[in-house]
């Protein structure tokens, strides 16, 4: 079923990836979608948004650093993504951490039709409103698991769902599967997630089945973490975020294809 042509699609397309993120992680959304071969965009003046909603390939959403403003300007260029047929991402960067989030999501989503949301477990438990331990953009605990969450969010919202962690989970109500690969140091570099997103928006960009892009996106970035891993002398993450960046700039199919771990895939009955 997952044939990793996505990524190939993607430098041969070039798909133009209009980001509105956070000013934590910009710098590295941009360096590793051009890695990947994507045309990044980092955007966010609500005067331009009509239009760069209209022009984009693809629309990333990401929540980490708001204010009015910046919502505002979320808010213009979702709706012309929406209204030009441009696929949409959402990213919502600690959403339980606070009221004001979680009301500007719940705006974000009333407002706007999403065609993934990629979070971790705690962000996509609080849109699901179920229960749940965090602290900030952490992960946390909670007593349901994460393909039953990933499963209410997608089916609430009709929109395929992300949730990293150990294993991928990715569902868009119907079919599921999950993604055991990654190194244990994605964690300790700031933005790795929201990376992720950007880069699940690219493979969208390029890819009518959205389920497959996200799996095929899931599986190629944590695969390349794997690759960056092995070529560390000692695990430390300052020097594991730049061979990251190469490992996504040099990934291949039969890279991809020689280590991914599909955990588990198939329809829900």
């Amino acid at each position: 079923m997952f044939d990793f042509k996505t990524l190939e699609k993607v430098r041969e397309r070039r798909p133009l990836v209009h980001n509105i993120t956070n000013i934590v992680v910009a710098n590295d959304s941009a360096n590793g979608l051009l890695a990947i071969g994507a045309s990044p965009i980092m955007a966010s003046a609500k005067e331009e948004m009509a239009e760069l909603g209209k022009m984009a390939d693809v629309l990333v959403i990401n929540i980490g650093t708001l204010d009015d403003e910046l919502v505002e300007a979320m808010k213009i260029a979702g709706r012309a993504a929406n209204s030009a047929g441009t696929p949409v991402v959402l990213d919502p960067v600690g959403v339980g951490a606070t009221s004001y989030r979680r009301q500007i999501v719940s705006e974000l989503l009333a407002e706007i039709q999403f065609t993934a949301i990629r979070g971790n477990a705690g962000e996509l438990a609080t849109i699901a409103g179920e229960v749940w331990e965090a602290k900030g953009v952490d992960a946390g605990v909670g007593s349901i698991d994460t393909l039953t969450i990933a499963e209410k969010v997608s089916t609430t919202w009709n929109t395929t769902v992300v949730i990293s962690g150990a294993v991928d989970v990715i569902s868009d109500g119907r079919r599921y599967a999950k993604v055991a690969n990654g190194s244990e140091l994605l964690p300790r570099i700031t933005g790795s997630g929201c990376l992720l997103s950007a880069i699940c928006g690219s493979f969208i960009a390029v890819e009518k089945d959205v389920f497959q892009a996200c799996v095929e996106a899931c599986a190629s970035y944590a695969v390349a973490s794997e690759y960056a891993e092995m070529e560390l002398p000692s695990k430390l993450p300052g020097s594991f975020r730049p061979l990251f960046i190469d490992a996504l700039a040099s990934w291949s199919v039969s890279k991809i294809q020689a280590k991914v771990k599909i955990q588990e895939s198939g329809e829900r009955k």
